[in-house]
């Protein structure tokens, strides 16, 4: 139980790092949200997608881990160095002016909204690099407590949709600030180059 809580606990950190970054797809959901449309449907077709993407990922490295115990290492010196990759775009994201603006116009109708959404997380490859192929290579590294370390991650998902749609009014005037989104970028860049140099140095 003690490895099971600390794999899930770790697929939720490293699920919020990733998740929780400007972009199209939050950009969208604040909107809704400080709009108040459609905010249920939009996050759980957000959270929906991002459960399904990680479930594939975890299930087809799990496969190759289960025909070669030393896919082990190796997923966990590939995923180590995604996360290092990672951090260090959060960095330059956090010395960089950004600001997000969540007054521009949002879809219409709950058609539009969900058509728009489910564009925005399934025709993006970002979302693919993260979900599938880097969660889906840190999971493996977990070895039988993978499917716990995404069960974390789906989880992870589900708070930041939920908190960012239905939370959307009490975060419009602090993520207008440039920066906000510094002191954001610069967390996640510390825990993303951290995890990152955990996982390599713990394979050795």
């Amino acid at each position: 139980m003690h490895d099971v809580l600390i794999a899930a606990a770790a697929g939720l950190g490293t699920g919020l790092s990733l998740i929780v970054a400007i972009g199209a797809q939050n950009a969208f959901v604040l909107r809704q949200g400080i709009r108040r449309r459609h905010v249920p449907v939009i996050v759980a077709i957000c959270a929906g997608s991002d459960a399904v993407l990680i479930a594939l990922g975890v299930a087809g490295i799990g496969s190759v881990v289960h025909a070669w115990p030393a896919a082990i290492t190796a997923l966990a010196w590939i995923g180590g160095a995604f996360l290092v990759g990672y951090g260090l775009l959060a960095a330059r994201r956090a010395l960089r002016s950004a600001r997000l603006d969540p007054t521009a116009d949002t879809a219409p109708s709950l058609r539009a909204a969900v058509l728009t959404c489910l564009a925005l997380t399934w025709l993006n490859p970002h979302v693919y690099l993260d979900t599938v192929l880097l969660l889906g290579s840190i999971a493996g590294s977990y070895g039988s407590q993978r499917w716990a370390f995404g069960a974390g991650a789906a989880v992870a998902s589900l708070c930041w949709f939920g908190a960012l749609g239905f939370g959307a009014r009490l975060l419009e005037r602090f993520f207008a600030r440039p920066a906000s989104w510094r002191i954001l970028d610069a967390l996640i860049a510390a825990m993303m180059t951290t995890l990152g140099a955990l996982m390599v140095v713990s394979h050795p």
